[in-house]
């Protein structure tokens, strides 16, 4: 079994391309990659040194639940393979056994896709300078967390290491893209965070917001990338506990978010250390985020 704490992994049959935040991304071809959660968490930007127990093992359930359950609005890059198929040490499939998958080697576009069904986050704080988010002006008068009239396509630009993504209007990824791929990015973003919003809502979870990645296929056409409506991705809440004007309690890493703010910490590296108390109850987040959506 997949060790319970993995904060890196440490494969040395195949080539390591890159340690990101938290996928540590190996070459298997030309064609394919195997791509591994670890337990890493990041804050504000920062990767933490505490890794947060099983929580690469939800993402990549969590994952695999949404691409076969929203398969029928766009095709994603995971493989229908074994880890046997590349990773023939008994021991190096027992690491990453439950948080690895093959995926096809594709070159990502360089957005973010967001969609954002609530005001929240940094469109909360958009809103309050302008009126506006990501070019687009919503009604006067919103609160902290309402819903907003309908859910909006906010796209962000995608950082480097160690950088900040940036909000940018729709006109940006026209600009980027083209019309018709910037147009079929919005039309597939929003189709996938309806379609899974109105089912998390009746298993108690709201969806705030979510962002998707995606890359190009040889034929130029849309690939659904990297994660798919996480709780490291999403803002997951309690349905029960929602309330229009104040920021909800909630199943994702805003609770170890809410934590730092407590402490007196720049958001430079390193980070402050985690209490064990903030590690366990945060696991308890994932684990029951991912119960109540995929059981």
């Amino acid at each position: 079994m997949s060790p319970e704490r993995l904060y890196q992994s440490e494969l040395t049959s195949l080539p390591l391309l890159q340690r990101g935040k938290v996928r540590d991304i190996y070459a298997v071809d030309d064609d394919r990659l195997l791509v591994v959660a670890s337990d890493r968490l990041s804050a504000f930007d920062v990767v933490l040194d505490d890794p947060i127990p099983g929580k690469g093992a939800v993402l990549t359930r969590v994952s695999a639940f949404w691409f076969d359950r929203l398969g029928a609005e766009v095709r994603n890059q995971s493989l229908d393979l074994p880890l046997e198929a590349v990773l023939t040490d008994r021991a190096e499939r027992e690491q990453v056994a439950g948080r690895a998958v093959l995926v096809q080697r594709l070159d990502p576009l360089p957005f973010e896709a967001i969609a954002r069904g609530y005001l929240i986050g940094s469109g909360w704080s958009d809103y309050q300078a302008s009126g506006r988010l990501c070019g687009i002006t919503l009604p006067a008068g919103l609160r902290q967390a309402d819903k907003l009239p309908e859910p909006l396509f906010t796209p962000s630009t995608k950082a480097l290491a160690g950088g900040h993504d940036h909000n940018v209007d729709f006109d940006a990824v026209v600009s980027a893209l083209g019309r018709d791929m910037a147009s079929e990015l919005r039309r597939i973003t929003l189709a996938l965070y309806t379609r899974a919003a109105d089912y998390a809502r009746d298993r108690g979870i709201i969806i705030a917001d979510t962002k998707f990645e995606f890359g190009l296929d040889a034929n130029g056409d849309l690939v659904w990338i990297d994660e798919a409506l996480t709780p490291d991705s999403s803002r997951f809440w309690p349905a029960d506990q929602y309330r229009p004007g104040l920021s909800p309690p909630s199943f994702d890493k805003q609770f170890v978010r809410d934590y730092l703010e407590t402490l007196d910490w720049d958001k430079t590296a390193p980070a402050p250390r985690l209490p064990e108390a903030i590690i366990q109850q945060t696991a308890a987040r994932y684990q029951e985020a991912a119960e109540r959506l995929c059981d």
